[in-house]
């Protein structure tokens, strides 16, 4: 109580409207994990952030002006973490086999926004997989389908 009173003052003064997305949403730990996967081979290119954006917008059913939000949210908590296990348990908790399986590809279609996936991001997204206890095998169709998806007619 006394901790959600500091946060109101602290909001109030800095000007700072209260955030859309509780601590608890599982989308708030989601859109960590994707920023998270397009910063790290440094600033997000244009190509990478108007994807998150479009991935927000359709699966998490959001209009633009609150995928936005959520992701200057999440980009908050994303730079104090330490490290993916508090993210991958909070959706554990929160989120369905299925719905693992979908955060997971959206992972996959950001890491291939740029057209080119490193080592680095693929051990990441490897890494949140088994944190959200995807098997192998369905991360390789996962990924699969995200290459095929992106092949031109």
């Amino acid at each position: 109580m006394l901790e959600s009173l500091r946060q109101l003052i602290a909001e109030f003064t800095s000007g700072r409207r209260p955030a859309q997305f509780a601590d608890n949403d599982y989308r708030l730990a989601a859109t960590a994990l994707l920023i998270h996967v397009i910063s790290l081979d440094g600033e997000p290119s244009e190509d990478e952030r108007a994807k998150l954006q479009a991935l927000l917008e359709y699966r998490f059913d959001l209009d633009a002006e609150a995928a936005r939000e959520l992701i200057r949210e999440a980009a908050f908590i994303e730079g104090e973490a330490i490290d993916l296990d508090g993210f991958t348990s909070q959706i554990n908790r929160a989120v369905s086999r299925d719905g693992r399986l979908r955060i997971i590809e959206m992972m996959w279609e950001l890491v291939y926004a740029d057209d080119r996936a490193s080592e680095f991001e693929d051990s990441v997204v490897e890494r949140a997989a088994t944190l959200l206890g995807i098997s192998t095998a369905d991360q390789d169709a996962l990924r699969e389908t995200v290459l095929r998806g992106r092949i031109d007619p």
